[in-house]
């Protein structure tokens, strides 16, 4: 076990939807003196339940996962556990994945690829308030993307770029349209019209459209 003189425990909530992964990540934390693991979920709705019962100082959480995932549960953490620090860990180092998390109120977002001592350091970190990005992250966040299809010879209605946001912030359609009381019909439209009018084929490029003309 890794001795911490001095350093006050950190109650540590996991939450991914891949049993390895958790058990992986429970297993090497566990040996961290100043480390507690507190409980684990597989899902961000789970999350926020046990949150409220395990208090913890940090949770620990994917991205992507099923039911509620990652964007959604860091927004409502945020909203419904302010205390509660989210450091996000994640496989995706894209831009249009890290700034809307950013934008959601988590305190780190950390590639799945970093060392066991990176994570704990972003885990200790974020627990004494402040930000902690991996290098690979913060190289994605902070290097402006090259253009991609930027300008459209045709101008967005308001209802267009109100869907534009929404998908961007990572909501299904479905969402979108209960969000935006709309029917799921009127977004799938919108949806069409957007990427005929953008020139842009892919959720991931109408994101970045989104995040480079400062919508979101």
């Amino acid at each position: 076990m890794t001795t911490s003189t001095n350093k006050p425990v950190i109650k540590v909530l996991l939450v991914d939807d891949h049993l390895l992964v958790l058990d992986g990540l429970m297993a090497r934390l566990a040996l961290e003196s100043n480390i507690q693991i507190v409980g684990m979920a597989n899902n961000g709705e789970e999350a926020l339940t046990k949150a409220h019962d395990l208090l913890p100082d940090v949770v620990l959480m994917d991205v992507s996962m099923p039911v509620l995932g990652g964007l959604e549960a860091a927004k409502r953490f945020h909203a419904e556990q302010p205390n509660v620090k989210v450091l996000m860990l994640s496989m995706h180092n894209d831009r249009e994945y890290i700034l809307p998390l950013v934008h959601s109120g988590a305190s780190g977002y950390v590639l799945k690829d970093v060392s066991v001592t990176e994570l704990i350091t972003a885990i200790d970190t974020v627990h004494q308030g402040g930000t902690y990005f991996s290098a690979g992250a913060s190289k994605s966040l902070f290097t402006s993307p090259e253009s991609e299809a930027l300008e459209s010879s045709e101008e967005l209605t308001k209802r267009e770029t109100d869907v534009l946001v929404e998908l961007a912030s990572g909501y299904a359609n479905k969402e979108v349209a209960r969000r935006l009381n709309i029917s799921v019909r009127t977004v799938e439209t919108h949806r069409y019209n957007l990427k005929t009018k953008l020139k842009i084929q892919t959720t991931a490029g109408l994101t970045k459209y989104a995040i480079e003309k400062g919508m979101i």
